[in-house]
């Protein structure tokens, strides 16, 4: 079968499925260390045991209240339950059965019960596009991803030119989420105006700051959207071949990964001539052996290469002589999660969230002394105020906030005389500071100076 068409069939198929009954259980890296992967086999052996033919349970990757953990929501009604043990399955379970609501497992907000995800404060003012489908689908089956419009992006780009592709990239304002803010297409294009027989497209997940979570919870609920966007990078430069370099210690995003590189390769998706085209492209894993300097690019690619993961003298620049000394594209996690929802719904509609120099959105792993630690997806530009009170609940002593550290070991501490600073790449730069990849640590009056000298010495330790 052709394989649009074999695609537009899974469509029909599992949109129908996710919009049955269904607990979602989180299995990111924090709520399984909080044993969800036990929480959600239990489920499913007393579903089986109760004979509940109208429900099933799935995993998912993070949701992003990590401090809630472990979570479930419970769809199509979007039921959210936090802090959830094995031993509340039962209770669960009789409450779906009798069609109500277990009100000791809902959130409270002010004495308040709340009963939906996106009712809780936390939610809110977030707007995902990075995270969009964490915590919707489960990432070990590609079959779900399809459902939600997945691999439709890399379809309606092959029926692109090269130009086009980039173009639409250049004028969304996609900037590198890595740190460094460089215009995501202007990378693109001058990757695809060297002449070269072999060129690479390369994912940075070596993911190092202190305190950041933001590319690993993408790995583990959404693998299938980077490898998409690869897909998209690489027809528009003219690579066949890519590599995702990441941490080792990320065992739950490489074996996610694993799984979606080889239901994508069962289906045709990588591979020979690509929806029946001259596009060829595959992908390989290479995992990192925990050297943070191997989070920069040069030294990235030297580790793929087998070398000793050390910078190198530039120019010449990756674009034009990167990985096995040829011209190659490297972003990282969080920029690649963009790119399909980017050629999708198009740069005017990317373009519309954010500033005028920074658009779209940006996701932080909000940690420290703060009530909702958590990974929160907000538009460019939204202030600090507003992510660390209203999304993030204040500081957890009554001390009050003193200051927020981003950027990670390369960045700077805000102080709460900065609390209204918008966040974004020119206003934070403008007060010393810098966005880094997404850590955003926060201390309060009375821990400050602990914390902070605790956290860098941890990391150079």
């Amino acid at each position: 079968m052709e394989l649009s068409k074999k695609l537009e069939k899974i469509r029909k198929e599992y949109k129908s499925t996710l919009n049955k009954s269904r607990i979602l259980v989180c299995c990111g890296t924090g709520c399984t260390s909080s044993k969800s992967d036990v929480l959600l086999e239990e489920l499913n052996k007393e579903i089986k045991k109760r004979k509940i033919k109208n429900l099933t349970a799935a995993k998912t990757g993070c949701f992003g209240f990590c401090a809630k953990g472990p979570i479930i929501v419970i769809d199509p009604e979007e039921i959210f339950y936090e802090m959830v043990k094995p031993e509340d399955i039962n209770d669960i379970l009789d409450c779906f059965e009798k069609n109500t609501i277990c009100e000791r497992l809902l959130a409270k907000e002010k004495d308040e019960l709340v009963k939906k995800w996106h009712e809780l404060n936390f939610y809110k003012k977030q707007k995902r596009i990075a995270l969009q489908n964490c915590g919707k689908i489960n990432p070990e089956d590609i079959n779900e991803y399809i459902a939600l419009d997945g691999y439709k992006a890399i379809e309606k780009a092959l029926k692109m030119s090269q130009d086009e592709v980039i173009n639409e990239i250049l004028n969304s304002g996609l900037r590198g989420r890595g740190g460094a803010g460089f215009p995501t297409g202007k990378k693109w294009l001058f990757t695809k105006n060297v002449d070269a027989k072999q060129k690479y497209v390369c994912c940075n997940a070596d993911e190092g700051d202190p305190g950041a979570f933001m590319d690993r919870s993408i790995l583990e609920g959404d693998p299938n959207s980077i490898i998409e966007a690869m897909m998209i990078a690489a027809y528009a430069v003219g690579a066949s071949k890519g590599y995702i370099y990441v941490r080792a210690e990320y065992p739950i995003a490489v074996n996610r990964l694993k799984i979606a590189i080889n239901q994508a390769k069962e289906l045709g998706l990588l591979g020979k001539n690509i929806f029946g085209t001259d596009f060829s492209f595959d992908l390989d894993i290479r995992l990192g052996a925990g050297a943070f300097v191997c989070g920069e690019e040069t030294a990235l690619l030297n580790s793929i290469e087998g070398m000793r993961g050390e910078p190198r003298v530039r120019p010449p620049f990756p674009a034009v002589k990167g990985l096995f000394n040829s011209p190659t594209v490297l972003n990282n996690v969080e920029t690649y999660a963009n790119v399909p929802k980017i050629i999708l719904n198009g740069a005017k509609w990317f373009k519309s969230m954010g500033t005028e120099t920074s658009s779209g959105t940006k996701v932080f792993a909000l940690g420290g002394n703060i009530k909702n630690v958590g990974l929160v997806e907000v538009p460019m530009g939204t202030t600090l105020r507003e992510i660390i009170y209203d999304i993030g609940g204040g500081t957890e002593t009554s001390k009050g906030f003193k200051a927020a550290q981003t950027g990670g070991p390369s960045g700077g501490c805000i102080p709460k005389e900065h609390l209204d600073t918008p966040i974004d790449y020119d206003s934070l730069s403008q007060i010393g500071s810098m966005m880094g990849s997404g850590g955003l640590i926060v201390m309060d009056e009375d821990k400050c100076m602990v914390n902070l000298a605790k956290f860098f010495l941890e990391f150079t330790v």
